[in-house]
C-alpha cells in the first residue's frame, strides 16, 4: 500500500472512530425514510432515481467537509511530511472524503431501488440512476472540500458556504445556464419528462467539467496556504 493510500484508509478510520460518520449516517437513513415513506407508482424510476440522487447531495457534502475537519491543522500537516508533500496529503483527504460519499450514495441507491419504487428500472434507467448517484457521490465531495476548514476557517460561515452553495446550485441549475453547475435540476425534470437516458451523457459531462473545476480549484487553494 503506499503512502498516499495508507493516509486515506488512516482518515478514514480516524473519522469513524470519532463518531462523526455516524451522525451523517443517521442524517442519511433520516432522509431516505421520509423520501421513500411510500412507493412511487409503475413508470417513475426514473424520477425516484434522480430525486434521490439530488436530494442526497448536501448530505454527502455535509459528510465530506466532517471528514476534512476530523484532523487537527498540525496533524495536517504531519501528515503531508510523512507522505512527501503536501500535494499527496491533499489527494489523499479527498480519496478518503470521496469513499464515504460514495458509501453513502450506495446506501441512497439501494435505499431507492428498493423501498421508493415500485418496478424494476430499465437497464438504461438503471445505469443512469447509478451514474447518477456516483455523481452526486463526486458533487457532494467537491461541495464539501470547498466548505471545509481548509478553505474556510469560520464553521459558522462554512456551514452557511455549504448550505447556500446547494441552494445557489438548484437555482442555477433551474435556469437556461444550467451548464455552469450540476445540472441537478435538470436530473430531475428529464427524468420526469422521460428524457434522461437520451440526455444523461450530455448532464455527466457538465457535472463533471463542475466537479473538475471546484476540485481543481480547492487544491489550488489548499496548496497556497
Amino acid at each position: 500500500m503506499t503512502a498516499t493510500a495508507a493516509l486515506a484508509v488512516f482518515r478514514l478510520s480516524a473519522y469513524v472512530r470519532s463518531h462523526r460518520v455516524y451522525q451523517s449516517l443517521l442524517l442519511v437513513l433520516a432522509l431516505l425514510a421520509v423520501l421513500h415513506s411510500s412507493r412511487a407508482p409503475r413508470g417513475e424510476e426514473a424520477g425516484v432515481l434522480a430525486g434521490a440522487a439530488v436530494l442526497i447531495v448536501p448530505v454527502l457534502a455535509w459528510s465530506a467537509r466532517s471528514l476534512l475537519d476530523t484532523e487537527p491543522d498540525r496533524q495536517r500537516e504531519l501528515s503531508a511530511v510523512t507522505v512527501g508533500g503536501r500535494g499527496r496529503e491533499l489527494v489523499a483527504g479527498l480519496a478518503a472524503a470521496l469513499a464515504t460519499c460514495v458509501a453513502l450514495a450506495a446506501t441512497g441507491l439501494a435505499a431507492a431501488l428498493l423501498l421508493g419504487t415500485s418496478a424494476r428500472p430499465s437497464s438504461g434507467v438503471l445505469a443512469a440512476g447509478v451514474a447518477m448517484h456516483g455523481l452526486a457521490a463526486l458533487t457532494g465531495t467537491a461541495l464539501g472540500a470547498l466548505t471545509s476548514r481548509a478553505v474556510v476557517r469560520s464553521p459558522a460561515l462554512s456551514i452557511m458556504g455549504l448550505v447556500f452553495g446547494f441552494l445557489l446550485m438548484l437555482l442555477v441549475s433551474a435556469s437556461p445556464a444550467y451548464w455552469l453547475t450540476v445540472p441537478l435540476v435538470v436530473w430531475m425534470r428529464a427524468a420526469n419528462d422521460g428524457d434522461l437516458v437520451a440526455r444523461f451523457p450530455e448532464l455527466a459531462a457538465v457535472s463533471l467539467a463542475w466537479c473538475l473545476l471546484a476540485l481543481t480549484w480547492y487544491a489550488w487553494r489548499r496548496l497556497r496556504r
